[in-house]
């Protein structure tokens, strides 16, 4: 086949519209590969504050109002969105096999997970 395409002097295109570029291909060594993303200590790092006046809206200066949507809970164990609070010991769970762990918890590591929450009761 490859002889018969030398012999007819037939040019194929160098790069064919329905393959995929290889990424080599696209982007030879040491060039950059499409779009870099600055992290928040680089923004800071990079303004110039001197020049803004105090009133203009900067990373540093920034307020927001409070949301007016009530905060997520998330399970004391998993971390997953929690639905539900074992009345018992206050913890918050989000399906029932966590539930079984929490029944089974001792009350030094309720009281545990609780202070992680800032939630713990102090018993006397």
């Amino acid at each position: 086949m490859e002889a018969e395409v030398i012999e007819s002097n037939i040019l194929l295109p160098q790069h064919l519209s329905f393959k995929r570029v290889q990424v080599s291909e696209k982007y030879p060594k040491g060039q950059a590969r499409g779009r870099h993303w600055k992290h928040l200590k680089q923004i800071l790092q990079g303004e110039n504050y001197q020049t803004c006046s105090p009133d203009d809206p900067t990373y540093v200066n920034i307020e927001t109002p409070p949301s007016k949507y009530p905060s997520k809970k998330f399970c004391d164990i998993t971390g997953c969105e929690a639905r539900y609070i074992d009345p018992r010991t206050n913890l918050r769970y989000a399906n029932t096999e966590v539930f079984k762990g929490i029944r089974m918890l001792p009350n030094e590591y309720v009281q545990r997970y609780l202070t992680l929450r800032n939630a713990a009761v102090v018993l006397k």
